[in-house]
């Protein structure tokens, strides 16, 4: 059975990534890494991976014309609600939504479906252990089938780990990619800072996870920069019935630690530093 943590936020911005890259260090190599957020990946740079594998991942389909067969009767074009196919009878690779019609209605199957490169997945070595990352193409979509695959292959290796536990950099939002980030978990670690658009996009996440069922906490990042809003966290998580596993103070040195390629937990003591291994062991202590 694996352990798998999901760190999740509703929404950009709150912190997210940052908390994961401290986990993954204080992990010591004992946990899978997985960065899940496949549109926008930002745990590498924190992490610095060294890339092992790399693979190709295919996620729709792209018309291909067959000049030898094309007689040129147009039916494509006539038919293409795109307008992805010219005069030439060439495909815009860009405007092209892999549907099929096409195919269906050529009479002389000069048209093929084959499969379009819509990014890749890697498995790389970093200073807090293997880490599964993916990058999505610009413009491609269905990045919730990408985010189950670098799930599914942490989630492997894993399985064959002395302790199988999967930490996961889940992506922002309530979508298709933050489902299947989370399908499957054993709990999450909501991360939300004390704004206005933040208590929405906390109650929906936290809807998302009661729905499937995943045990969730909250951690309020940068909470004494407005108190205020961070009471009105509090109160959500107590209608919630979800526990405050941590309350992170703001400071600069999470700047400062950015800048320098290393995270919180690395370097020098500071008030952030401390709230975030309090937290870690929070979490773990609370939710797994």
């Amino acid at each position: 059975m694996v352990e798998e943590l999901v760190i999740l936020s509703g929404k950009g911005g709150t912190g997210k990534t940052s908390l994961a890259a401290s986990f993954a260090v204080m992990g010591e190599r004992e946990w899978i890494l997985a960065d899940c957020d496949v549109d926008a990946p930002n745990l590498q740079y924190l992490l610095e991976p060294t890339i092992e594998e790399q693979h190709p991942f295919s996620s729709s389909a792209i018309a291909r014309i067959d000049k030898d067969r094309c007689d040129e009767c147009g039916l494509c074009r006539t038919h293409c609600r795109f307008d992805s196919i010219d005069s030439t009878f060439e495909v815009d690779d860009v405007g092209c939504e892999g549907c099929g019609l096409c195919s269906y209605v050529c009479p002389r199957s000069a048209i093929a479906m084959q499969p379009r490169l819509s990014g890749y997945w890697f498995r790389s070595q970093t200073r807090g252990g293997i880490m599964l990352h993916a990058q999505l193409g610009f413009g491609e979509g269905n990045s919730g089938k990408l985010v189950a695959r670098v799930k599914e292959e942490a989630r492997q290796i894993a399985q064959a780990s002395p302790l199988p536990r999967v930490l996961v950099d889940g992506p922002p939002g309530v979508g298709c990619p933050v489902i299947a980030a989370l399908s499957g978990a054993t709990a999450a670690l909501l991360v939300a800072e004390p704004s206005i658009s933040a208590l929405g996009d906390l109650e929906r996440i936290a809807e998302v996870c009661a729905h499937f069922q995943v045990p969730a906490g909250i951690c309020i990042n940068r909470f004494d920069a407005q108190p205020v809003y961070s009471d009105h966290i509090a109160s959500l998580a107590k209608r919630l019935a979800l526990p405050i596993l941590g309350r992170i103070p703001y400071d600069e040195q999470f700047t400062w630690a950015l800048l320098e390629g290393r995270t919180i937990v690395e370097g020098d003591t500071n008030r952030a530093g401390k709230a975030v291994r309090a937290l870690w062991q929070e979490t773990v202590t609370t939710l797994l």
